[in-house]
């Protein structure tokens, strides 16, 4: 069974105790953690002044952290979020003991606070209810959070699916401009996010514990080390995708400017002959230029111009380049 605990509006506890052994797991989650949630846990734990300087919520690790003390690990990890469109870093900071982890959460972790407030209402389907083990606790929350990271994979991919047939049906230049753009952002935030992970996991591996048997953790951690493997494989195929859309855009841009520049030159060059035309008919030579004096000249003008243009459209159909 589980007992849970509101001790301040930020901070929550989960009491896992499983009644057939003696051992039970304090599950603490910690939102927006500010001075007086570093303060209960520097007392509560006595953990390091630099570690629970980095757990503040105005504070942010530009990379994953994982480090070992006599009594507990520390480790901060990023997962991939969605934020209007757009994929961002979640840092989330965890120090496990032996019968304890604490989480903290940035706020737009909404996947850890989820599995939080479910294990609150029934933690007995748990595996660490069964093994009363704070690490695959740990494993449970992580596998929890890459399931997550895999949904957010499936809305790239239709993404790229959809911005595909934008782009190659669309006139809308800059329509699929940004597309490409918002998806190359979103794929270099998440192999950023996710490039560390298998390290820090296999880093967890070794963990000693006193309640599982190395064999049993590195048989469930192995698992996720697997997760990440199919996640950064994805993420190389969404890469290679987004890559070729925007190779194929760039073709199309390119063959669109070019039938715009031929289209332009064709006009370029019909129009200077009629403006040489009209030139040479506009020089101030009043006795030896045809067709001035005659009753119907302009008209005679305007006919040599026309024929003039017409012959130039002929030459550009016959060479093909109409």
């Amino acid at each position: 069974m589980s007992n849970s605990k509101k001790i301040s509006k930020n901070i929550q506890q989960i009491a896992i105790a499983n009644p057939q052994k003696t051992n039970y797991i304090n599950w603490v989650n910690i939102n927006s953690a500010g001075k007086a949630e570093i303060e209960f846990l520097r007392k509560t734990y006595g953990f390091k002044l630099s570690q629970l300087a980095a757990s503040a919520a105005k504070a942010s690790s530009q990379r994953p952290i994982i480090a070992r003390e006599a009594d507990y690990i520390f480790i901060i990890l990023h997962f991939p979020v969605e934020t209007n469109g757009r994929i961002m870093a979640a840092e989330i900071e965890f120090f496990i003991g032996h019968g304890f982890l604490i989480s903290l959460p940035g706020a737009a972790v909404k996947p850890l606070n989820d599995f939080f407030n479910l294990c609150k209402k029934d933690s007995n389907s748990l595996l660490s209810y069964k093994l009363e083990s704070s690490a695959i606790l740990l494993y449970e929350i992580l596998n929890q959070l890459l399931k997550h990271s895999y949904a957010l994979l499936d809305n790239n991919s239709l993404a790229i699916s959809q911005a595909e047939q934008t782009v190659l049906k669309s006139q809308d230049q800059k329509k699929s401009a940004a597309l490409i753009l918002s998806l190359r952002h979103n794929l270099i935030n998440t192999r950023k996010i996710m490039q560390n992970h298998k390290n820090i996991i296999k880093r967890l591996m070794v963990m000693e514990s006193s309640l599982i048997a190395p064999e049993q953790l590195k048989k469930y951690y192995s698992q996720l080390v697997d997760q990440t493997k199919n996640i950064w494989e994805t993420l190389e195929n969404q890469r290679d995708m987004v890559e070729a859309l925007s190779a194929s855009y760039e073709s199309l841009s390119n063959y669109r400017l070019s039938a715009i520049m031929k289209t332009l030159t064709i006009f370029y060059v019909i129009f200077s002959s009629l403006s040489l035309v009209a030139a040479i008919f506009s020089l101030n030579v009043d006795k030896n230029m045809p067709f001035i004096n005659q009753p119907n000249g302009f008209w005679l003008v305007i006919i040599i111009m026309s024929l003039v243009g017409l012959s130039m459209l002929y030459l550009f159909k016959k060479k093909k380049w109409l």
